[in-house]
Formats: structure tokens, sequence, C-alpha cells
């Protein structure tokens, strides 16, 4: 189960419904919003069902300027839980040469995310988790991981892409402080040696009331 937001609100609006379901029910109205990406205001298209439908939400508005502008860049990259597509366009725009991956199981958020991709001439490949062939590592993981599905689903999600970084690749986790960044940093330092030896978590950034942590690979 994969998708990257959390920040209380559910996708249903007011169905009960969160945006981590895969085929959202509530009705799949579309809608434009403006937001900021790579330091240009932008139009993208959003919907009912998936999440922060109408707006750029706080956590990924504190990781989106941590994504360097590298346009000579090469290899892949991954938005884990990419939602409508922030991160995941983001990374199209400053590193066009990488291969850029956005992964949720919410299809509707999926399908969202391959127009806004079109639409701002990006190339994003937006599938299923089983669709990422197993031999692709990443130079970068970008997640504003699901902190409501449960620690167990959480750890689970995380030890099954983490350990796919690349040599020297890194994974960038925003994580609002009050919902649990300290302790996943802590539980990160614990688990992650037995999975992905070398590999270090730090804080790097923190604003708004999230944390961003880094996990590098060795």
């Amino acid at each position: 189960m994969v998708s990257t937001r959390v920040d209380g609100e559910q996708a249903g609006g007011g169905t009960g419904e969160h945006y981590f379901t895969a085929r959202p029910a509530a009705p799949d109205e579309r809608r434009e919003v403006e937001v900021e990406l790579a330091g240009r205001r932008v139009s993208v298209q959003t919907a009912r069902g998936v999440f922060s439908a109408e707006r750029l939400d706080p956590g990924t508005s504190v990781l989106l300027p941590l994504v360097p502008r590298d346009p000579a860049a090469g290899g892949d990259v991954l938005d884990l839980g990419c939602g409508w597509g922030p991160v995941a366009l983001t990374l199209g725009l400053l590193q066009p040469r990488r291969r850029v991956w956005a992964v949720d199981v919410n299809e509707r958020a999926l399908d969202l995310a391959r127009r806004n991709a079109q639409r701002l001439g990006v190339d994003v490949r937006a599938c299923l988790p089983d669709e990422v062939p197993a031999d692709v590592a990443f130079a970068q993981l970008w997640s504003n991981p699901p902190i409501r599905v449960g620690k167990d689903a959480l750890h689970a999600l995380l030890l099954r892409w983490l350990p796919r970084l690349a040599p020297g690749g890194e994974a960038h986790l925003v994580v609002q402080k009050n919902l649990g960044a300290d302790s996943l940093h802590r539980w990160l330092d614990a688990q992650l040696p037995a999975v992905l030896p070398g590999a270090a978590t730090a804080r790097t950034a923190s604003s708004k009331g999230f944390r961003v942590l880094t996990v590098r690979r060795g």
C-alpha cells in the first residue's frame, strides 16, 4: 500500500474514504489548481479521492525546495506515493534527464499524475508498485509517507523501497513532528543497517512542524 500524503485530510470529501484507496468511491470531479513547482506557477489537474486535491499540502511544500536542479544527472528517481504528482513533476522539471517513477496504489492519482506530466511536458512513469521492474535502483527517493496507515504498514513500505537505493543514493522523507518524525528516525537508525548496510539517517530540514529525514546509502 503506497501513498505519500498525510496531513489529516480525508480524500473522500466526507465519505470516510481515505486517499490510499485503490479505486476511490468519491465522484471523479476534476478541478484546476494553480501551484508553484520548480520555481514557477503552473496549472495542474486534481480530483476528489486523492490527497490534497485543493492545494499543495504543507509537508510537500517543505520537501520540494530540497529537490536540486540538476539538468545533467541521469539514472532513476522515485516519488513514492505520488498523489496527483507534485514531487514527480518537480523532479521532471529540475532533473529532465532522469527517469522519473511515480508510484501509488490510488489509480485515480496515477491518472492525474500522467495527465499533469503530459501537460507540463515532462516524462513521468506513473504506475502501481508492482509495475516497477525489480532491477531498477534509485539514485533518489522522495516521499511524504502515509503515517496514518499505522506503524506496521509504514515500516513494511519503507523496508520494501529503501533497500532499492543505488550505492550513494539518498531517500528524503518528510514527516510531521507531532505524527512521529522523531520516533521514525529512531526506527530507521535501528532497522536499516540490517537491510541496507552502510546506510545512515539524518534530519536535514525542519519547517512548519515537519521534519525531513534523509537516508544515505554508503
